[in-house]
């Protein structure tokens, strides 16, 4: 297959090597089907699937929400050619082919529409994953996470009913991980999330392969319009009508064992733009407990001291899509039985501070032009850098210390609810959202935040990336943060809903009390930054006064309906309004 653009085309595939599109066809494939035919036309490790368009995105709900019958023709003839790259035969009894459906819109929506893994498993197939991979207890585990995602994501069923029955077993267990669970302790959580959803929807869960992917394909395409996606959409000025694309891809295994794993790493450091290979890992896992904060990750490190093999070809295939891309990347990666497969690469989120860096960075390094580092950086960039910091004079109390996963300073009153963080924000209020863990349900009680602070996750968890692309400031991942019906526990003292807090996201610490906040000193790198912006700009910065002579400025009064200059702008010291000659 050579990279094409068919408009009658509804699904392109990438397999073995070669891909039906290409890293430029973001609007019809989404960035994330994009980036995977990328890395296969450029041979990289990456499973075979294939995308489902975001024009069917609009077909699907111009037609009410239904998936239309050419589309789903062509969904099955592309799984069959997946089963032959791979091997394997979409429920079958005896060497199962289990996929992921992923969303993937033209921009990056951090956690904002769903995802479906180990999708194609039942009672019968997970005895064929059995005897595939010699692991009975991998199978098991494989079975209770895709039931506890279909029922939540696809079947709609509240997330905590799954939960609490989760946690009540690992308690009467006397265990701390998922991990530490038995296959038949498993075997036990599998009936009881079966039960759970023939209770919560009034009938059974669907066995049927293929009815299972058609319902999640449908979920993913639902989830473009879910309330999540609307408000990052509205917060980040994303148009509505570019609708997502969907990523059917062949499962590959984190959680086999000690020798696979899973992580989310970025070519360069998001929070300060730091030139070093920055991201997590778990071993023994699948990519969701990374970006929900199950399990506090380690970092990347990690990898390099079990795996040094993997981890230098990991990080020459960074290097490699940095280079190829031009800008820093988010990755996601698993390891199956020491086998790196890539999953996903696309330019990185950033904070104000790290997007001034890696431009001034990116240009000196001759990878791109001046004229492009200042194209980089987005207004609200610079905003970020103009943000409060703990003033250095303040008497403060460290109550605990997290990972400091999206710098700067807020102060607020605690809420634990993202719902009351919303009301309480609206009436005024400064408020910081303290979670376990957030998730996207999460998201408009971030957005209503100061800061936000978790007990579990790391620097790429879901909390941490969309606080840094926010401009909040985020502690992730504080262990000794315990929530319960009195409140929040932390450094030996017990805090309840609207009591203050500070957060310092930079050092992560979490100070008592509302503390002073102050302005931050910009930096070497900002100033050269705002150099090249003056080089560069063709306009000076115009303000028109149509008020009378009251109006003043610095102490300078402005004529009504004068047109004015502000000289000097970009480094941010202006002093005095001039004629601009108009």
């Amino acid at each position: 297959m050579t990279p094409h653009a068919a408009p009658h085309k509804n699904v392109y595939r990438f397999i073995a090597g070669q891909a039906d599109g290409n890293g430029a066809m973001k609007d019809l494939l989404g960035g994330k089907g994009a980036g995977l035919a990328e890395m296969t036309l450029a041979g990289l490790p990456v499973p075979p699937g294939f995308t489902i368009t975001t024009a069917v995105c609009h077909r699907y709900y111009a037609a009410g929400n239904q998936l239309p019958a050419d589309v789903w023709e062509e969904v099955q003839a592309a799984l069959r050619e997946v089963e032959a790259a791979v091997g394997k035969q979409f429920g079958d009894a005896s060497n199962p082919l289990l996929v992921s459906v992923r969303s993937g819109a033209k921009f990056s929506m951090p956690g904002m529409m769903d995802t479906v893994l180990n999708l194609g498993l039942n009672h019968t197939t997970v005895q064929g994953l059995i005897a595939q991979t010699g692991n009975e207890r991998f199978a098991r585990d494989a079975h209770r996470r895709f039931i506890q995602m279909f029922g939540r994501i696809v079947l709609g069923i509240p997330g905590e009913r799954f939960d609490h029955a989760l946690e009540a077993l690992k308690a009467e267990r006397g265990v701390r991980l998922d991990t530490e669970l038995t296959a038949a302790d498993l075997q036990n959580l599998v009936t009881q999330f079966e039960a759970i959803v023939e209770r919560e929807t009034g009938r059974s869960f669907p066995t049927d392969p293929y009815e299972q992917l058609r319902l999640a394909i449908c979920a993913v395409f639902n989830s473009w319009y879910g309330k999540r996606a609307v408000d990052y959409r509205r917060l980040n000025k994303i148009p509505d009508d570019l609708g997502t694309a969907v990523n059917v891809v062949a499962m590959v295994f984190g959680n086999m064992g000690e020798d696979s794993g899973t992580g989310v790493a970025f070519t360069r450091n998001p929070a300060t733009g730091e030139p070093v290979l920055f991201g997590e890992y778990l071993p023994n896992a699948q990519g969701e407990d990374v970006v929900a904060g199950i399990r506090t990750p380690e970092k990347l490190a990690a990898l390099r001291d079990r795996m040094p093999a993997v981890y230098e070809q990991f990080r020459e295939v960074a290097a490699r899509l940095e280079r190829h891309y031009r800008d820093v990347q988010d990755l996601e990666f698993t390891i199956e039985r020491g086998k790196l497969w890539m999953l996903q690469t696309r330019n990185a989120k950033r904070t104000g501070a790290a997007a001034v860096r890696i431009a001034v960075d990116l240009a000196n390094e001759g990878i791109i032009s001046r004229e492009e580092a200042v194209l980089r950086v987005e207004p609200h960039h610079l905003d970020q850098l103009l943000h409060p910091m703990v003033d250095p004079k303040a008497e403060t109390t460290v109550l605990g210390k997290g990972l400091p996963a999206s710098p700067g300073a807020a102060a607020g009153a605690i809420v634990f609810d993202p719902d009351v963080a919303e009301k309480r924000a609206h009436s005024g209020e400064r408020v910081i959202l303290v979670r376990t863990e957030t998730s996207p349900e999460d998201f408009h009680g971030m957005v209503a935040a100061q800061g936000i602070l978790t007990a579990r996750g790391g620097l790429t968890s879901h909390a941490a990336v969309v606080a840094r692309g926010m401009g909040k400031p985020c502690i992730a991942g504080c262990s000794d943060l315990r929530l319960d019906a009195e409140g929040m526990h932390l450094g030996g003292r017990t805090l309840k809903e609207g009591d203050f807090i500070t957060l310092d996201g930079t050092t992560g610490r979490i100070l008592l009390g509302d503390l002073p906040l102050v302005e931050p000193e910009t930096g070497a790198d900002f100033e050269t930054f705002m150099r090249w912006v003056d080089d560069a700009r063709q306009m000076r910065v115009r303000t028109n006064a149509d008020t009378p002579m009251t109006h003043r400025w610095r102490g300078v009064s402005v004529p009504k309906g004068s047109v004015y200059a502000v000289p000097n702008t970009c480094s941010l010291k202006a002093t005095a309004l001039i004629p601009s000659g108009r």
